[in-house]
């Protein structure tokens, strides 16, 4: 089982998830977040990212404007900067998004511990059906995905589940 809390596993993946690694190594993102518990999440640590597919980097927050001070201290000068509050599954959210060096970044802060958070949850209950499936299930994943469906819709269609695609990959967790 991959660690996906330690980014150490992306100097072993694929030619873009060494890019990652460098990327968020050589910018220190995750240093400078470090506060907020970071966690890469999303479909580049599970090799089923697609060419438009962005860094999603989860955050733990306890002190919302703490939070958004350092987004802004640190991230506010890179390209197409913004930054917006939501919310998400009833929980007050900040979401960053930004450029470096033709990577997409959105940071996504909630006032939830980062491996409790729906997105990390939703990466190891795939990383796991991805591991049970194997390679073909990954492309028809991936292929999906180049059609413009979400991750965990892919996943579902693929499944065979039924409902809120979202909330039947949670299932999994049980398992």
């Amino acid at each position: 089982m991959i660690d996906f809390t330690d980014i150490s596993y992306l100097k072993n993946g694929n030619i873009k998830q060494r890019a990652v690694f460098n990327l968020l190594i050589n910018n220190r993102i995750l240093d400078l977040l470090a506060t907020f518990n970071p966690i890469l999440a999303g479909t580049i640590p599970l090799n089923i990212d697609i060419e438009k597919s962005d860094l999603d980097i989860i955050c733990y927050w306890k002190d919302k404007d703490e939070f958004v001070s350092v987004i802004l201290s640190q991230f506010s000068d890179k390209e197409s900067f913004q930054i917006k509050d939501a919310v998400i599954n009833n929980q007050e959210t900040v979401i960053a998004n930004f450029f470096i060096d033709d990577f997409e970044i959105e940071i996504f802060g909630q006032n939830i511990p980062s491996h409790q958070q729906t997105a990390f949850r939703h990466m190891l209950v795939e990383y796991k059906i991805l591991l049970e499936k194997g390679e073909d299930f990954r492309n028809a994943v991936i292929e999906l995905k180049r059609q413009g469906i979400k991750t965990e819709p892919a996943f579902a269609e693929l499944l065979g589940l039924t409902g809120n695609p979202y909330e039947s990959l949670l299932a999994f967790e049980e398992k």
